[in-house]
């Protein structure tokens, strides 16, 4: 579904503001009949949010049309400070609103506006797709090295086992300090991020750390011993 397409599709062009010199083009907020912006403060504002996410939890494409007019030059700003890149702001802003859609009942009124919750989407997504495109340019240059042969398999049989003991240290742990570590340092989440996955205040995801990485140092100090640790080392 291309969320652009939906929303003019569904009602006249409006007024436009452009991004950026020859750049696309996306719609301000659509004016009422008093010449004022249809989006209204306070609780009119929370209202029309509720009517909105209501209507698209029924199926009313048109719903998500109008929430891209009202929103979808907020959501693309905020997507284009973080990437920096007009066509990745773009698919980003186009993902913001296709999760809107499938999944509207995340939205909350009582903590905020559509509009901020939908800032804050497209800035955890811009932030993702940062890393994405990170990894992916690494790879790449990796890719493109020259390999290295080298006869040191002593190294690698080494580092084998040290990622063996590390994980068997973890399993030790209770679930909820693994989970953390794990999406810490496995997935390379911040705390904030794991905190929002395992849906816990961030405070409780830094004690939990802190627990778990005291507990691993005294497991793997117990375990890397001479007499525990390969011949070779």
């Amino acid at each position: 579904m291309r969320i652009r397409a939906l929303a003019e599709r569904s009602r006249r062009p409006t007024p436009a503001t452009q991004v950026g010199r020859g750049r696309r083009r996306y719609h301000e907020p659509v004016q009422d009949g008093t010449g004022g912006a249809s989006g209204v403060h306070g609780a009119e504002s929370s209202a029309t949010d509720r009517e909105l996410v209501a209507r698209m939890m029924a199926g009313e494409q048109d719903a998500l049309a109008h929430a891209y007019r009202q929103y979808g030059g907020v959501v693309f700003g905020v997507c284009r400070r973080v990437l920096r890149d007009e066509n990745l702001a773009e698919d980003v802003t186009q993902e913001v609103f296709v999760s809107l859609w499938q999944h509207p009942e995340r939205f909350d009124a009582c903590r905020g506006s559509l509009r901020s919750w939908l800032g804050l989407l497209a800035h955890r997504r811009s932030v993702d797709r940062v890393r994405a495109e990170t990894s992916r340019a690494r790879g790449e240059a990796r890719a493109e090295s020259p390999m290295l042969v080298t006869d040191d398999a002593d190294d690698r049989v080494t580092a084998t086992w040290l990622s063996g003991r590390v994980r068997e240290a973890l399993a030790k742990l209770p679930i909820e300090q693994r989970e953390a570590v794990e999406r810490a340092y496995y997935d390379g989440r911040s705390y904030r991020q794991v905190a929002a996955d395992l849906a816990v205040p961030e405070g409780t995801i830094k004690s939990r750390m802190r627990i778990a990485l005291a507990k691993l140092d005294v497991l793997l100090r117990d375990e890397l011993t001479d007499q525990d640790a390969p011949a070779w080392t």
